[in-house]
């Protein structure tokens, strides 16, 4: 998916395809890519999360821009939610840490722990929102969990966006490891600065991927399905 991903916006960054033209059908560029409709239709919806295409219902996907300035997930922008993300939950972390009851240290053990078993991505993301929303739990502020419950959906997009094209499951564990390890010594020095450097990493990942994509793009034919 990343290679049909890479090869489709370097075509639109190029202007092989222009801002108002429509992309060849999934049928088309399935033909032409060598590559199954579901992995086209996951690196389809990168591009419109990315803002370069979007999809009209019966006609096709469109372009409507040829860089990238500021992913969407959901109703928000990613700079607004990277922005909001750290007014809240690094606070809401040093919150937890001296507030957290022992019900609250063993979910977000067990919900860890089965995080990091985890192999499927489409459930993996499911947990990764849920462990934010305990976190916030544990500050036993109800608003702050119900700020969290908002961008529920928005938070799970990004996830997956960062999943799929960062590679960052297996960081994101360690992360949030040090985050439960902060609370469970109920040190909210170390909680704010885990958590901080959690939301800092997923703004790193966010800007490789959204930096202007190289030249040297796989050729037609070239991706595997």
């Amino acid at each position: 998916m990343e290679a049909v991903l890479t090869h489709l916006r370097g075509a639109i960054e190029r202007g092989e395809y222009a801002i108002g033209d429509k992309l060849p059908s999934e049928a088309e560029l399935c033909r032409r890519l060598e590559v199954s409709r579901p992995v086209l239709r996951e690196a389809l919806r990168a591009l419109q999360v990315m803002g370069l295409t979007v999809s009209r219902t019966g006609k096709g996907t469109f372009v409507i821009a040829n860089t990238v300035e500021d992913p969407t997930f959901g109703d928000y922008a990613a700079s607004d939610l990277l922005e909001v993300r750290r007014h809240v939950e690094i606070p809401v972390a040093g919150y937890a840490a001296t507030r957290r009851t022992a019900e609250n240290l063993d979910h977000l053990a067990h919900l860890l722990d089965r995080m990091e078993r985890e192999t499927d991505t489409t459930a993996w993301v499911a947990m990764d929102t849920i462990f934010h929303i305990a976190v916030a739990e544990a500050s036993q502020n109800p608003v702050f969990r119900r700020v969290i419950e908002e961008i529920r959906d928005a938070l799970a997009r990004q996830s997956a966006f960062l999943n799929e094209l960062g590679g960052r499951r297996e960081q994101s564990n360690h992360e949030h490891r040090a985050i439960v390890e902060a609370l469970i010594d109920g040190s909210e020095t170390d909680a704010v600065e885990a958590m901080s450097h959690h939301l800092d990493r997923v703004e790193t990942t966010l800007i490789d991927i959204v930096r202007p994509a190289r030249t040297d793009t796989p050729t037609e034919g070239g991706p595997e399905a």
